[in-house]
């Protein structure tokens, strides 16, 4: 039978937005009951959603950027209403993969 891999829960990829992390924070305090350790760890757990989220938006911005710029590099080799999927696909590919594929001879 074969394993299921099993990850470890991290709230803190789950804390999206400053609403979420203040009913988490708000939650946890009255579940602490005086326990100073448990609103420090929460405390941490906000503390680190706050970086993923700022990484995460920096990284969409970037990918966003990336991605207008394939397009407009497609656009200027391939009429944009002659455009498929798979060009696109092609183009992304070459971005993450940037050598090319081995030539096939005769």
């Amino acid at each position: 039978m074969s394993k299921t891999p099993i990850r470890r829960y991290d709230v803190a990829e789950h804390l999206r937005t400053p609403e979420e992390m203040e009913a988490y924070l708000e939650a946890c305090l009255r579940q602490a009951d005086g326990d100073a350790a448990f609103v420090a760890k929460t405390l941490e757990d906000i503390a680190r959603a706050k970086g993923m989220a700022q990484v995460h938006d920096a990284d969409l911005s970037r990918m966003d950027a990336r991605f207008k710029e394939l397009i407009e590099q497609l656009a200027a080799r391939v009429p944009p209403e002659d455009v498929t999927d798979a060009d696109i696909d092609r183009e992304v590919q070459a971005v993450r993969d940037p050598t090319p594929p081995p030539a096939t001879g005769s």
